[in-house]
């Protein structure tokens, strides 16, 4: 992937005063390196241009029903879905450098790098907006930068560093750079940078915002403290840090009820730090059709994909009681079939048997029922992520758990009508973090990228942690190390001959 100097930016020019307005594509024309510096509204452009790409986060693609948050869960063995998704070549680990959704993934991660590269060349050139203002959009982009990178590195491992707009195509077989410089050279200055801006704890219209780039940096640095980098203790110590810090600014709470979390009225509250932006009439979330049982006539959908479904020894492996395992809060199994499918009379219109668990994460009754158009949002990062991240990580960094770790763990467990954990020593709280995680945090693209820094994965049989390398999944496919990265797409190879393949690939 290249920056040419005349790349085409299809930016969002906002007054950032609603989702509506964030959403709503208004370009000025294609901006370039010669765009002009003159008005505030330009100045915003760039910044906005920045959030372009956020939607490859979870974008359809490949087959019918197919989506990229997909390949992420159907890589845990625990997800599924439909066979046109080709949900099978990563559940049978038979995919290759050709394979659908890794494209999209490089594709759009660098894409998104491209426009802040070029945002970053330009907003320090505006003389119409304050020093603030501009402090604050680049911190933006920084972040942003960050994020796109953040995910290049966990899904390929040593990747191209690119930080300039190029301007031949001299320039464009860019080699691959390691893991580690691509952390230490690109998105922990970026974001340690984007601390200094004066950005609000909470930003209601979606863009970047203080506890984004707080809760970012916890992850990153819990990341780079495990596999592949192996940072230590004081990789820990910062990610705790910055997580207890988003915790402790009172802007975030956790919702009472699951169900809070699927309904679009409190997208960008509560519990959300960080959303992808999605709206009624202006782009609708995919993945409430997406996730809906393939072809049931449950919805006033066209398509109804079964492209992500729960594999039901996972749901069977939460502990006996978990209220995120009854009906129509994390899962379901029944739903009425839709007039559009049933006749009057039919019984099916009062309750349809599904046969087997299906996500309830994605599903906006609105758009199920009525008008197929999901408006809820996709949440990157919500308070509960980040408060098991500060368990976790100040779990590592203290030699074992202090009080508000297990004060943390233990409220995500009170919500889910648990005991309080019985872990006491640091492995023994350490692994009961890791199994809240899955299950509080399952199919929300999270799971996999634990399984990688930690390099262990939670048998959903034995119920047992097991080393990553060596782990059989429940379709009977075992882990090696070739699964712990996605081989570079064979497109990249193609046309980049500096590029070198992740092994295991051809």
């Amino acid at each position: 992937m290249v920056n040419l100097k005349y790349i085409t930016l299809c930016s969002l020019l906002f007054m950032a005063t609603s989702c509506k307005d964030f959403l709503e594509e208004k370009p000025t024309n294609a901006l370039t390196t010669d765009s002009p510096v003159s008005s505030p509204d330009i100045a915003r452009a760039f910044a906005n241009s920045a959030y372009g790409n956020i939607g490859t986060l979870n974008n359809s693609g490949g087959g019918w029903g197919g989506s990229n948050p997909g390949l992420l869960e159907y890589m845990t063995g625990k997800g599924d879905g439909n066979a046109q998704s080709e949900a099978f070549k990563f559940t049978e680990l038979t995919y290759d450098a050709r394979a659908f959704y890794i494209d999209n993934w490089w594709q759009g991660m660098y894409a998104g790098i491209a426009k802040c590269n070029l945002a970053l060349s330009k907003i320090g050139e505006f003389n119409s907006i304050t020093d603030v203002e501009k402090t604050n959009m680049l911190a933006e982009v920084r972040t942003m930068r960050a994020l796109y990178y953040f995910y290049l590195v966990r899904m390929f491992g040593d990747v191209p560093k690119i930080t300039e707009l190029a301007t031949s195509l001299n320039e464009v077989e860019t080699p691959r750079s390691p893991v580690k410089e691509i952390y230490d050279e690109i998105i922990i200055p970026d974001l340690l940078e984007a601390e200094k801006s004066t950005l609000p704890w909470r930003d209601e219209t979606g863009k970047v915002s203080m506890g984004f780039i707080k809760s970012l940096l916890a992850d990153v640095y819990l990341t780079y403290a495990g596999y592949p980098v192996q940072g230590g203790q004081t990789a820990y110590a910062e990610s705790a840090k910055r997580s207890l810090e988003v915790i402790n600014s009172g802007v975030f709470s956790l919702f009472p009820e699951y169900n809070d979390m699927i309904n679009p009225a409190n997208n960008n509250k509560g519990e959300f730090v960080f959303q992808v932006q999605h709206a009624k009439d202006i782009r609708h979330n995919y993945l409430t059709p997406q996730t809906l049982p393939t072809l049931r006539g449950i919805a006033a959908y066209a398509d109804e994909y079964g492209g992500i479904t729960p594999r039901r020894e996972f749901i069977q492996s939460y502990e006996p009681g978990d209220k995120r395992t009854e009906e129509k809060q994390f899962y379901y199994t029944f739903y009425k079939g839709h007039p559009n499918d049933y006749p009057v009379g039919d019984p099916r219109r009062d309750r349809l048997d599904l046969g087997g668990y299906y996500i309830y994460k994605y599903f906006d009754k609105q758009a199920v029922d009525v008008d197929a158009k999901a408006s809820l949002n996709f949440t990157v990062y919500r308070l509960a992520d980040v408060m098991l991240m500060y368990a976790e990580a100040s779990n590592r960094a203290e030699g074992g758990p202090n009080p508000n770790a297990r004060m943390y763990l233990n409220m995500i467990r009170e919500r889910a009508k648990l005991l309080p954990t019985t872990a006491v020593t640091q492995d023994e709280f350490e692994k009961a973090v890791w199994t809240e995680r899955y299950f509080e945090l399952a199919y929300e693209n999270k799971m996999w990228f634990d399984m990688l820094r930690t390099r262990m994965v939670r048998n959903d049989i034995t119920k047992q942690w097991e080393n990553f390398v060596g782990h059989t999944t429940v379709y009977g496919k075992t882990f090696t190390e070739s699964q712990l990265l996605f081989p570079i797409p064979q497109r990249e190879i193609d046309n980049n001959k500096s590029l070198v393949q992740n092994p295991g690939f051809n």
